[in-house]
């Protein structure tokens, strides 16, 4: 262990002293804080862990932000400081914060460590050794996994780190396009399901379509409590996620749409997405679609395998299957109605202010309101067979990695403004299925909000809507089709048919309940899509 010189006790001091003045203006700057819509009240430094590296150092913060109202959240925050000789300009902008020591005129100037190669070349090196860090209130451990070693040994030579800068809520390093370290920014107590879910898909299952886990970074405190930071995982080249694929497609099936003109509608299939996974897409529908349908097949496909995956131990109680009680089905409800109650009080609230075809959908939706009721409080009354299983829990097309000829699913965090014991329940897979089809149902609709990406968009609005639907149908059906096929007889998928279109049914208008809030409240200019969805399931045909 190295010794902390005074000097560098002093600094540490002068950090704790000043970090929970400087770090509200620091976080309200970063892409990852969850908090900027909210006032912070009080920032309390939980650990300062020093991470040093034969004659460099940087300091991993672990802060407590408390807000004027709501729950309070922790962060994990890797500083480093500059040298004097670093530039001005770097020194001057807002990613940095100032510190004055107490016994000195010394300016110190703090930023993010992960904008340091080699402090994100020390992370990597220090998993790979099983090393840790010591701090005042417990340490930071490095552990890797098996797995590692298929992937990348030290003795094979350093790996060049560069910082992803597409990311929101985490920020992800990438070291020579063999692994990926994920580092969790907001951050709680217990083990984060992208670990717990990723290692146990690597170690205990041959599902391959997920990233390998090779190894993680944790926090324990003196109590022997356990905080994920981070996890290392095995890089997946691709060619972008299947959202990106998505829109690709439909650009082209837009443009021969534009072209073969109006679309009859009749030809437009009115039963509900589960019904018309039973029908045999008929030729047209295939020759118009295209190659999607194909890539919709393989996506159900992986989604089912992942499910079977998730769904196969039986020793391990984090992830053997369990009943979906009487309590489980009480709290589905509880949870949906009080969704819906919300969010429908809130489109009554902004609906005078939209457009007048978004108001008179809105309008119409509003009136629904009793009909999703009762829809949600049959589930409660009901017997259910199938099974609660873990679950991806925030599954959508951008959450899932095209290669170029397979999907890859990522990202098993789960919602990540729901608490850290909310994603780790067992649920039902069918959540996760709903998600796609909605998934589905946005990559559809959202080139028609994009007036700039369609020609002669104006003109051809309503021809346009008809053909996403038709899109939207066809290829929820076919990729619903063969996740059934292949899922067929497991233990989470209903009994019966009734049951089945119960559940779908519940899952997909809470998911679309959920978008209408979320649309409202930050893209009012999408809100037509959740109210789109919200009509085909209520109003079907």
């Amino acid at each position: 262990m190295i010794e902390i010189s005074a000097a560098e006790g002093r600094f540490l001091a002068d950090l704790h002293l000043a970090l929970p003045r400087l770090l509200p203006d620091f976080l309200i700057g970063r892409r990852w804080f969850g908090g900027k819509a909210r006032v912070i009240s009080s920032v309390e430094i939980l650990d300062i862990v020093p991470v040093y590296r034969q004659a460099l150092s940087w300091y991993l913060v672990l802060p407590r932000v408390t807000y004027a109202s709501g729950p309070a959240e922790t962060y994990d925050v890797p500083v480093v400081r500059l040298p004097e000789e670093a530039p001005l300009m770097n020194r001057e902008s807002a990613s940095v914060m100032r510190i004055r020591g107490q016994d000195s005129q010394e300016e110190i100037v703090l930023a993010d460590a992960l904008s340091d190669q080699r402090f994100l070349a020390t992370l990597l090196d220090t998993i790979a050794e099983g090393g840790y860090f010591r701090g005042a209130g417990g340490e930071v451990r490095a552990v890797s996994t098996p797995a590692l070693a298929t992937l990348w040994q030290p003795s094979r030579g350093s790996l060049s780190p560069s910082l992803m800068n597409a990311e929101q809520s985490n920020s992800s390093v990438v070291y020579g396009q063999c692994l990926v370290l994920k580092i969790f920014r907001r951050v709680e107590e217990g083990l984060n399901p992208d670990l717990e879910i990723g290692t146990f898909l690597t170690e205990k299952t041959s599902f391959r379509n997920a990233p390998a886990a090779a190894g993680y970074l944790e926090y324990v405190n003196r109590d022997g409590k356990r905080t994920s930071l981070g996890v290392l995982q095995g890089y997946v080249a691709n060619q972008g996620d299947a959202w990106k694929f998505t829109l690709e497609n439909l650009a082209e099936y837009y443009k021969t749409a534009l072209e073969a003109g109006g679309l009859a509608l009749s030809e437009i299939p009115s039963d509900p997405i589960l019904a018309l996974s039973s029908h045999a897409i008929p030729d047209q529908g295939r020759k118009r679609i295209g190659p999607y349908l194909a890539a919709a097949e393989l996506l159900g496909r992986r989604t089912a395998e992942l499910h079977l995956a998730l769904a196969s131990e039986q020793n391990d109680s984090e992830f053997t299957p369990i009943p979906f009680s009487q309590d489980e089905r009480q709290t589905l409800v509880n949870s949906s109605v009080a969704l819906l109650t919300s969010n429908f009080d809130l489109l009554r609230r902004r609906k005078d202010a939209m457009p007048v075809l978004l108001r008179e959908e809105a309008d119409r939706i509003l009136r629904l309101e009793g009909k999703a009721r009762q829809r949600f409080q049959t589930l409660g009354g009901s017997q259910l067979s199938a099974m609660l299983t873990r679950i991806h829990g925030d599954y959508h097309l951008g959450q899932v990695l095209f290669t170029g000829s397979d999907f890859v699913i990522i990202d098993f965090e789960g919602e990540p403004a729901r608490p850290l014991h909310e994603r780790r329940k067992k649920r039902s897979p069918l959540q996760d299925v709903a998600g796609m089809l909605r998934s589905f149902h946005y990559a559809a609709y959202a080139p028609l909000l994009r007036t700039t990406a369609i020609q002669n968009l104006d003109r051809n609005s309503q021809a346009l809507e008809n053909w996403a639907c038709y899109w939207q149908k066809w290829v929820s059906a076919v990729f619903l089709e063969t996740y059934l096929d292949v899922s067929r007889g497991s233990l989470f998928i209903p009994e019966s048919r009734e049951e089945l279109a119960l559940l779908l049914d519940a899952y997909l208008l809470d998911k679309a309940v959920y978008e209408l809030g979320y649309e409202l409240n930050n893209r009012p200019s999408w809100v037509g899509i959740p109210l789109g969805g919200i009509s085909q399931l209520l109003l079907p045909g």
